[in-house]
């Protein structure tokens, strides 16, 4: 494992999209998210309607990390989380998703899904650390490739989080 870094955790603004995007490219060259996408998800981030948390590791002015959740009534979705190459194995990844969770119970979910690509096994790992279970698959989920995706699910993601506290 790498030296665990201390990156600044803050909530997503408008003017991150940019170096977002760039990372977003560069580690989903395939299939990255567009400008449009995560503007529309900023818009539902903010006020007392807010659906959509969104925040951004940042480490030396530089944006290392970003994690999105959607919640609608007792339901989550983690919608991205990504990690810069150079932050890889430093704990980064599990810090982003805990705000994720932490966010879930904020807004009273019982449940989190997600989908992760089927050739993500790093990303799996990290998952089923947090208590997330494999529940099925969507055949081509990812285009342009036509990769498959794993659908994961987390029940209670508050006891996830206290447990994430405790065990890092």
């Amino acid at each position: 494992m790498t030296t665990p870094v201390n990156p600044v955790l803050r909530e997503m603004r408008w003017w991150d999209i940019d170096p977002v995007l760039e990372l977003e490219r560069d580690l989903f060259p395939e299939d990255a998210w567009s400008r449009g996408m995560f503007w529309s998800e900023l818009a539902h981030s903010r006020g007392p309607e807010a659906t959509r948390r969104y925040v951004v590791a940042e480490e030396d002015g530089r944006i290392v990390g970003y994690a999105g959740l959607a919640a609608a009534g007792e339901l989550a979705d983690v919608q991205t989380i990504a990690v810069a190459r150079d932050h890889w194995g430093t704990g980064l990844g599990a810090t982003l998703l805990t705000e994720l969770l932490r966010a879930a119970t904020a807004f009273e979910c019982a449940e989190v899904m997600l989908e992760c690509r089927i050739d993500n096994l790093r990303a799996q790992k990290l998952y089923e650390r947090f208590g997330f279970e494999g529940i099925g698959f969507r055949r081509g989920y990812y285009q342009p490739g036509n990769v498959d995706a794993l659908v994961m699910r987390l029940t209670d993601p508050s006891t996830s989080v206290r447990g994430t506290e405790i065990n890092g």
